[in-house]
């Protein structure tokens, strides 16, 4: 019989990680999150003058 490789350490290495494509995504979406937040909160402002 062939042994085959261990494969347990990657695989809880990847669980414990965060992919770099997650983290943008993340980062471009409370951007945008707080954008329009702030937005929001202008309008409020200019609409209460």
């Amino acid at each position: 019989m062939t042994e085959q490789p261990e494969t347990r350490p990657q695989r809880r290495d990847m669980e414990e990680k965060f992919p770099r494509a997650l983290w943008v995504r993340l980062i471009i979406y409370i951007a945008v999150g707080h954008l329009f937040a702030g937005f929001v909160y202008l309008l409020f402002e200019v609409g209460a003058k």
